[in-house]
């Protein structure tokens, strides 16, 4: 559907772009929210923020909107909690419902479904609070909590000696956290926009790997697209990522952050439902190589409500 015929079917409607919340990812979102709102508001149309918190379903009653824009990242908002509300108080949203949601924040049901539909994840394991850790016997590993994003709580663990301080970081974060093996690597992604892959992009950041600065500090990391990779690991990483799109239902879009191993082997770390919208965001940039400027994809996500 062209931008003009989207903005027709919005003539009459208010959209409410929900943002912010309430995790460790609410200055992130506050961003991404405001840049897509401010992007509608530019094209005319009539768009309010809500500024999400407990008393979001007050907020958005009161507001009247007819559509809900949602980019909040995190728990709460990427993790189903927030689109099972809207689906109680029947305001159609953008993006993902609730299964996709909550199935691609928890980290450990995403690689149970991955080698299901067959697709290569590391090996891992999962420890609770107050459980005794397992014996670490070969390192690298990566412990990271299992519905965290934007790499909070991660560390690369190089020695058993560092374990317990990794440990004790992750579970800062949840309740639940994941013991996952090391894969050295090109780290790329893939975001797919309404089931088709865009162009797969190559992440070179400054630091020892894609960390919170990384990814949203301003040249904390380049973006080489496309993926300096072999045609055959690219092809992979498309496939993997419309396949993953397709067998967690979700909806307008998502990205798959992927390392292409030693061996051009593809491992898929983790699938997001709500990328980023940022300036240094992969989403838009893939989109933007794939032909779609920053207007075009907020209203092709927009779309995805209507």
């Amino acid at each position: 559907m062209k931008n003009s015929d989207i903005l027709s079917k919005l003539k009459n409607k208010k959209i409410g772009v929900l943002y912010g919340g309430f995790s460790c990812e609410r200055e992130i979102s506050l961003v991404s929210g405001k840049m897509v709102l401010n992007t509608l508001r530019k094209m005319g149309v009539n768009a309010c923020g809500i500024d999400v918190d407990r008393n979001v379903s007050e907020k958005i009653r009161k507001a009247k909107i007819d559509i809900a824009c949602v980019f909040l990242h995190g728990q709460f908002g990427e993790d189903g909690a927030i689109q099972g509300l809207l689906e109680v108080l029947g305001v159609p949203y953008t993006g993902s419902g609730v299964f996709a949601s909550s199935v691609s924040m928890n980290k450990d049901i995403s690689k149970q479904l991955f080698r299901r539909i067959g697709i290569l994840t590391p090996d891992w394991a999962t420890l609770r609070k107050y459980e005794g850790a397992p014996e670490i016997k070969t390192c690298p590993v990566v412990v990271k909590p299992v519905s965290q994003g934007s790499a909070i709580g991660v560390t690369i663990v190089k020695s058993a000696a560092q374990f317990a301080v990794a440990t004790k970081k992750a579970f800062k974060y949840d309740k639940e956290i994941m013991i996952e093996s090391f894969v050295a690597g090109t780290e790329i992604a893939a975001g797919v926009l309404d089931g088709k892959a865009l162009p797969v992009i190559e992440i070179v950041p400054k630091g020892k790997f894609y960390d919170f600065k990384s990814k949203y500090q301003k040249g904390g990391s380049r973006h080489v697209i496309p993926a300096r990779i072999n045609n055959k690991a690219y092809k992979t990483a498309q496939r993997y990522a419309e396949s993953i799109y397709r067998n967690f239902k979700c909806n307008a879009m998502c990205r798959v952050d992927m390392i292409v191993g030693k061996n051009d082997d593809v491992w898929v770390l983790e699938n997001n439902t709500i990328p980023g919208m940022t300036e240094t965001s992969l989403l838009p940039d893939a989109s933007r190589v794939a032909g779609y400027n920053f207007e075009s994809l907020v209203l092709k996500i927009v779309e995805s409500a209507l």
